[in-house]
């Protein structure tokens, strides 16, 4: 009797913090403003038009990546590349320049495809090398591991491609991230 209440009173508390969440969602997008909204996509979009270099990296991309991994067969010379894993278009993120440069970085990478925050995390950062097309990318990952890629960009097709390679024994496990310019084209 006792443990068949007590599964009912927390499967209630259970379902009512979920109703409770969606309805706190759906009251704040009904609400009445009485000023014109932007989201923080609209905002990014409304800044990187400012930005007219044609070398500037800063933008709103959108990111596919591809997980390969390259072994030889343990009686052939012969190397296989498998792809592990690839996802296509998964997360939509806004690189800005980082006016601050206290860190040493020049751009930053933020996610736009979440809604409602009341702050964005940076996940990432971009410096560039000295010889010029070459940037030097940092991802921050949630149990504090940072990744590093290198990156390169072209202007002419709006896209950065960067890898990121680790050995493992006889295997090497190849990250590729693209990243392709939705705003501004230029």
């Amino acid at each position: 009797m006792f443990k068949s209440s007590l599964f009912i009173v927390i499967g209630l508390v259970l379902l009512q913090s979920c109703s409770m969440e969606k309805l706190y969602l759906m009251k704040h997008q009904r609400r009445a403003y009485h000023y014109e909204q932007i989201d923080f996509k609209n905002l990014m979009e409304r800044y990187l038009v400012k930005v007219h270099t044609d070398y500037s990296i800063e933008g709103i991309y959108s990111v596919t990546s591809v997980v390969s991994k390259r072994s030889k067969s343990l009686f052939s010379s012969a190397a296989t590349e498998k792809i592990k894993d690839q996802r296509q278009n998964y997360a939509t993120v806004a690189i800005i320049s980082d006016r601050n440069k206290s860190n040493g970085r020049e751009y930053i990478e933020i996610p736009v495809d979440k809604n409602q925050l009341p702050s964005y995390s940076v996940r990432g950062e971009f410096t560039q090398t000295p010889e010029g097309n070459i940037f030097i990318y940092k991802h921050f990952e949630p149990n504090n591991k940072i990744s590093t890629y290198t990156f390169t960009f072209d202007t002419s097709t709006n896209v950065l491609d960067g890898i990121r390679t680790e050995n493992q024994g006889s295997k090497e496990i190849t990250y590729r991230l693209s990243y392709l310019r939705l705003y501004p084209k230029r």
